[in-house]
């Protein structure tokens, strides 16, 4: 009997990844381990309707409990993989036994960026990445309390909305002159300023965070001005690094997360990658690129999928994503870095419009604030090959 794909990691690839092999007519055993106790779930919502309390738990998960029993998944849940075995086609768990693999898919995923001040590890500093990480926010989150978040970018002002419709007084430090400065022009910043400062979050840009003060539970900020904000608890909202280390440890090639091919193997035989903690080559951008989106997670262990059942592959996506605040999505099509120019269309003060991004005449990307005719417009535009240059 041939050995099973096991998948390391249990979320939202881990969960396509089961799909697509079975849809593949992959007919042997398929053994996923996460070390979480959940069924894999969705991310997005945790710091959006989940954490608003909009969503129940149960919602969160991708597949019943059936639909692995039916496609011959062993989930092994709360189980932590500690070393990847190339050369024995084995991984080993924590607790020294050994699964032997046909073919290993990495899917670990991201986890919160540590927050480089000193306090981070104070009672009251919290990140959001799982289930219980909103589970103990939440705890913490009673009306009227004093909530500071370190990061303006998406996780945080998505973080900011929900927490004063949740009744908190909500302050945001960003270190760069505008939030959303790492992925979006200064229309989309300060359209978000606008719309968040109308919804009584105080917005601080252009300021670090020196410390965070407490003995044992964080009371406050300190900016690497000097001043102090008043903290009851705080909210590190600075990024996620992709957990690469057992690949590391195990001699895979890395850059910027686990290095995979356009096919989605990586530098070691029968061992493939997909999601948040693979870096691939995009040829749409010239570049490699890793993509921390549901989009990404779920195409791309497609296309593992298919490479593990002998199909032929060439990964190259339209990334996409999107962002709620408030009453407003914000969705983006392509990646703006390298933008030129940018032009606007529609009504910014009514809240519908979108802006595209171009390298000369070049289309690269598209942010359509509710407005997501615009946004399918440019998932279609974007797919369409750039013109090859004439010769000479």
């Amino acid at each position: 009997m041939s050995a099973p794909v096991v998948i390391v990691g249990a979320g939202q690839a881990a969960a396509q990844a089961v799909t697509s092999l079975k849809a593949e007519g992959h007919a042997g055993d398929i053994i996923v381990i996460g070390d979480e106790p959940y069924l894999p779930y969705q991310r997005p919502p945790l710091s959006k309707a989940y954490l608003g309390d909009e969503m129940t738990e149960d919602r969160l998960e991708l597949k019943a409990p059936k639909f692995y029993a039916d496609a011959g998944a062993d989930l092994r849940l709360a189980t932590r993989v500690t070393r990847l075995l190339p050369a024995e086609k084995a991984v080993e768990l924590a607790d020294g036994s050994r699964l032997a693999y046909g073919a290993l898919l990495i899917a670990t995923g991201t986890r919160a960026r540590a927050l480089p001040v000193p306090g981070a590890d104070l009672a009251g500093v919290f990140s959001i990445r799982s289930i219980d990480d909103v589970k103990h926010f939440r705890a913490a989150a009673v009306p009227g309390a004093r909530l500071v978040i370190i990061g303006g970018g998406y996780i945080g002002l998505e973080v900011a909305a929900k927490a004063r419709k949740l009744g908190l007084d909500v302050s945001v430090v960003e270190g760069q002159p505008r939030v959303l400065a790492r992925v979006a022009c200064t229309t989309i910043s300060d359209f978000a300023r606008t719309l968040h400062e109308g919804n009584g979050v105080t917005l601080l840009t252009g300021v670090g965070v020196a410390r965070l003060i407490g003995t044992e539970q964080v009371t406050g900020v300190e900016l690497a001005d000097g001043r102090v904000l008043p903290a009851d608890l705080v909210l590190s909202a600075v990024g996620a690094v992709p957990n690469a280390e057992l690949a590391a440890e195990a001699g895979l090639a890395l850059e910027n997360g686990i290095r995979v091919d356009e096919t989605t193997r990586t530098s070691a035989p029968d061992i493939y990658a997909a999601g948040d903690v693979a870096s691939f080559p995009s040829n749409l951008y010239g570049r490699r690129v890793r993509l921390e989106s549901v989009q990404n997670a779920i195409d791309q262990a497609k296309a593992a999928a298919k490479a593990i059942t002998g199909g032929d592959v060439a990964y190259d996506p339209i990334p996409w994503f999107w962002s709620d605040q408030y009453d407003v999505k914000l969705q983006i099509a392509g990646l703006l870095d390298g933008f030129e120019r940018t032009e606007t269309e529609g009504d910014v003060a009514a809240g519908r419009f979108c802006v595209r991004y171009f390298a000369g005449d070049r289309l690269l990307a598209v942010c359509s604030v509710n407005d997501p005719k615009s946004h399918m417009l440019a998932r279609k535009a974007l797919a369409i090959p750039p013109p090859v240059p004439a010769p000479g």
